[in-house]
């Protein structure tokens, strides 16, 4: 480490108003109770938890942060899964419950080796094996014997899951299966924990029967040696190397060179190959198939939400402890004004601040739908009610919630991580719930009911009262969503456009129905019995005031798609820019620490300068900067000198 300042820097203070100062006048204008709403977000269950791990896991030295911004990726990926490694122990030390596990993650604040383990992996495996797979693998998984991966996307295929080229060819003669990757291609590729980590992968592969392809099935296989952690015969493995972020993860691609595995290793409790007629059984569901993924794209819409929240709160104390310029109409004697006070930084970051509010509520209302959904398959599997086809676009239109659930969870992942791909997945999914309205076969979900309301009224018009009315609101994104869903029909059964010619239509329908998704969550959770009851009416007043911030400015960004289908007139757009957002942006800027206060986020979790709970920014980076070990460095800076630093041994010459 290098030396510390001498006595005079460290005598020496920021100049005034001190950080701790602004942050205290911050929390004292506003009367948010930030333990109730951070009881309401959270759970006091999960608070306390969080302050109790949080104790062990400061108390280890193996995770300490103090480096975290000046190692490289190969110290970074090792001091990565020791930390793994410790984190496990833990769990078995202290009998952590899988949310306790959860949520030392969370405080660690960065993916581990073990990462695609605890997760993909052995959700696959509790949800999709047999009792006789569960003893094979995922006994010995949930002990950490065996360590595993989930390998889907391949270097050429991501979201198109039907476009794998990786097979899994099925050998009547000794019941086996060969896994076979048979283009460059076919690699899978940025599977986390693969890298360097994992010893077995579930493996998405085509699977052919008799020279038939029966689409992508899950196998396990075991790709690197139990004792020697070197990678099995035929199997060629690696880690990708280093990205922009996620550093601590060993992402990896897999090639396979007919590799045989045994029967027993595809995963089979919804579909299989039979030993003895060498026959392909068709799953008892294949909508539980989807209910992996589903979970998965659930819980990315909330980490999105909790993810975001760190960034608004480091954002938000940082914005109200930096001063910028005067305020040119304060005065002469002004001080510098709080850069949380321009406008145009508070139209930047509330709006962000109201959206961590609404990821949180959405991807709630989603693991609801999810666990109900789960529920309702497991029971019609189980009295033998469910006899259809594969995949989401085969199911009955609107009849069922998977489908509601499958297309909403598409979307809403694509919305909270900005990823596209499959957001198109939502647009396949309207089209067809359009149909079967028009066909007089719509249900009573909420897709359904949305375009018939639309088809009900389209003569008549919207006449929404988006400035006063907060239900008025939700049915104009709703009423957009709907009119965009006719408009693509319309060219695509009318007009007979090709599905290529309608890709951005279709982004465009995706991004608008994950949004209406949203607002729609959103506003159900600040009218539920649940906050009106336990928040006082000064918070509960202010949720609804961050649901109009976020509902009313994602209207004005998308404002050309709401006045066109006509939800609103040009006069309510116009209100709403100039009038409806400046005022929220007033009345929410004065409790703007108190709401990110409320997600407890401690500092040690942050690990940021900025973002300090005591508003401390200007002295911790300093003592970061003191501390770089760069500082240890005596650099040669003369060009004719052949060594670059001073205290390195001088270079022999030949």
């Amino acid at each position: 480490m290098p030396s510390p300042p001498p006595a005079w820097v460290q005598a020496l203070k920021p100049a005034g108003p001190q950080g701790s100062e602004l942050l205290a006048q911050e929390r004292a204008q506003s009367n948010v109770d930030v333990d109730k709403l951070a009881e309401l977000l959270h759970t006091k269950e999960a608070l306390d938890r969080q302050q109790h791990i949080l104790s062990i896991l400061e108390s280890e030295k193996v995770f300490d942060k103090s480096e975290n911004y000046t190692l490289g990726r190969t110290e970074k990926i090792q001091r990565a899964l020791g930390k793994a490694k410790r984190l496990q122990q833990l769990a078995v030390q202290h009998k952590w419950s899988q949310d306790d596990y959860y949520m030392a993650n969370d405080l660690l604040s960065e993916p581990t080796p073990y990462g695609l383990h605890a997760s993909m992996f052995l959700v696959t495996l509790r949800e999709q094996t047999t009792p006789e797979q569960k003893k094979l693998f995922l006994e010995p998984a949930a002990k950490y014997e065996i360590i595993g991966c989930y390998a889907q996307t391949e270097l050429g295929h991501g979201s198109n899951v039907r476009g794998l080229e990786t097979t899994a060819t099925w050998n009547p003669d000794d019941k086996t299966f060969t896994m076979h990757s048979p283009t460059l291609t076919a690699s899978k590729w940025w599977i986390g924990s693969l890298g360097r980590t994992a010893n077995h992968a579930v493996v998405m592969a085509q699977l052919y029967v008799g020279g038939k392809n029966y689409g992508p099935h899950p196998f396990v296989v075991q790709i690197r040696d139990m004792q020697t952690h070197q990678p099995l015969e035929n199997v060629y493995v690696g880690d990708i190397g280093p990205k922009f972020g996620y550093n601590t993860m060993d992402n990896g691609f897999l090639l396979f060179n007919k590799v045989k595995i045994p029967h027993v290793n595809m995963l089979a409790r919804f579909s299989r190959v039979d030993k003895e007629t060498n026959k392909y059984m068709r799953p008892a569901s294949h909508s539980l198939l989807y209910g992996t993924m589903t979970w998965v794209r659930s819980n990315i819409v909330l980490q999105a939400g909790s993810v975001l929240a760190r960034g608004v709160t480091i954002a938000t104390r940082y914005c109200a402890v930096r001063r910028q310029f005067q305020d040119r109409d304060g005065g002469k004697d002004a001080g510098e004004n709080q850069v949380l006070n321009y406008k145009m930084v508070q139209v930047r970051l509330l709006p962000l601040l109201a959206s961590m509010y609404a990821l949180h509520f959405t991807g709630r209302g989603m693991m609801r739908l999810y666990e109900e959904n789960q529920k309702r398959m497991k029971g019609a599997v189980e009295a033998g009610q469910d006899k259809r086809g594969a995949g989401p676009e085969q199911l009955r239109a609107g009849a069922d919630l998977l489908a509601d659930l499958h297309a909403t969870s598409c979307g809403l992942k694509a919305l909270a991580s900005t990823t596209a791909g499959e957001g198109l997945e939502v647009a396949r999914y309207l089209l067809k719930s359009a149909r079967a309205v028009l066909a007089g076969k719509g249900t009573n979900n909420d897709t359904s009911q949305i375009l018939q309301t639309y088809l009900s009224r389209r003569e008549k018009g919207a006449s929404f009262d988006i400035l006063e009315e907060d239900k008025d609101i939700v049915a104009a994104f709703a009423w957009r969503t709907a009119h965009l869903t006719f408009e693509a029909l319309k060219r695509r059964d009318v007009e007979k456009r090709s599905w290529n010619s309608l890709l951005v239509d279709f982004w465009r329908l995706s991004t608008a129905h994950s949004q209406y998704l949203v607002v729609k969550n959103f506003y159900e959770a600040v009218t539920s019995p649940q906050l009106t009851s336990e928040l006082d009416p000064e918070t509960l007043s202010l949720m609804h005031k961050l649901f109009r911030l976020y509902a009313l400015h994602t209207l004005e960004r998308e404002a050309g798609e709401f006045f066109s289908s006509s939800a609103v007139t040009t006069r309510q757009i116009s209100l709403a820019q100039s009038n409806a957002v400046m005022k929220l942006l007033d009345e929410i800027r004065p409790h703007a620490v108190r709401l990110v206060d409320a997600w407890k986020f401690p500092d040690w979790q942050l690990d940021s300068s900025l973002g300090r709970y005591d508003g401390e920014v200007y002295p911790d980076l300093f003592r970061r900067a003191c501390q770089n070990p760069v500082n240890d460095l005596v650099f040669d800076p003369y060009p004719w000198n052949e060594n670059v630093l001073k205290n390195s041994a001088p270079k022999s010459k030949l």
